[in-house]
């Protein structure tokens, strides 16, 4: 569903995917495990930390969207645009994985300002 392609294996201990060309490791740990919920207030949102993030372009980001509301993805945080006229200007939404961990997907608006230094107010 999320696009990712498998690699590398150890049976029932880990698996490697690329994640739009990052490696992500998934480590099994058990059918009991879940992530612990605690929230941070980010632009209007209850942000879930801990969380990964995977940064797409705008139109991967509206296409893993629409594929995830195809499947009925029950979104922590449904997809929009925050921070809106600032430099971290940002298409966003938040989900849980199989495992209960909560993924970030962002598209900036501006690309070449994701990582750019200023105080978010």
């Amino acid at each position: 569903m999320l696009g990712l392609e498998e690699g590398r294996r150890a049976e029932h201990k880990w698996q490697d995917y690329s994640i739009h060309g990052h490696q992500l490791v998934c480590h099994f740990v058990g059918s009991e495990y879940r992530c612990p919920d605690f929230k941070n207030p980010v632009d209007g949102d209850e942000v879930p930390v801990p969380h990964f993030g995977i940064v797409l372009t705008v139109d991967g980001f509206h296409a893993l969207a629409n594929r995830l509301r195809s499947h009925k993805v029950q979104f922590i945080i449904e997809p929009h645009l925050r921070f809106v006229g600032k430099p971290g200007e940002q298409w966003t939404m938040f989900f849980k994985e199989p495992s209960g961990n909560n993924l970030d997907i962002k598209a900036m608006t501006t690309p070449h300002n994701l990582f750019a230094k200023y105080n978010v107010v």
